[in-house]
């Protein structure tokens, strides 16, 4: 304890700070340990390329084409034809809305250019396509 040398002899008051560090270690500790597990979506293995990474837009919207042959746009189970009507509805509410293809490397690749034509008939003229650069393991 560290006592006053005034004349009064009172004690000076100080902030433990130690069990708030504590605390936010055991935290820290805990949210690495969960933020892997917390990570959703279709597992897709994406080829690989050597381009320019997608820029931060809010919003976009996201095709997924899984190994087993099953679309997804943004983690939603669906069929080819709901897809291209779902994009047409969302064409007509904002026309400037682009849309991400995520494709398997192991989808065959009449499936993906069935899937590629009806988002554009559908209207959507602004398609991307989604890979990983050279070198990631990751899918």
């Amino acid at each position: 304890m560290a006592f006053d040398a005034s004349p009064g002899g009172g004690t000076i008051s100080q902030i433990n700070v130690t069990p708030l560090v504590d605390v936010m270690l055991v935290l820290l500790v805990i949210f690495m340990v969960t933020a892997p597990i917390i990570q959703q979506g279709v597992q897709v293995n994406l080829p690989q390329a050597r381009v320019g990474a997608i820029e931060g837009t809010e919003g976009f919207l996201v095709v997924t084409i899984a190994k087993n042959g099953k679309i997804y746009l943004n983690d939603n189970e669906m069929t080819l034809a709901e897809l291209g009507k779902k994009l047409a509805a969302i064409k007509k509410l904002q026309a400037d809305k682009q849309v991400y293809l995520r494709a398997d490397q192991d989808v065959r690749y009449g499936v993906v250019m069935r899937t590629i034509a009806q988002i554009k008939q559908s209207g959507i003229e602004r398609l991307g396509m989604v890979t990983r650069p050279p070198g990631d393991g990751g899918g």
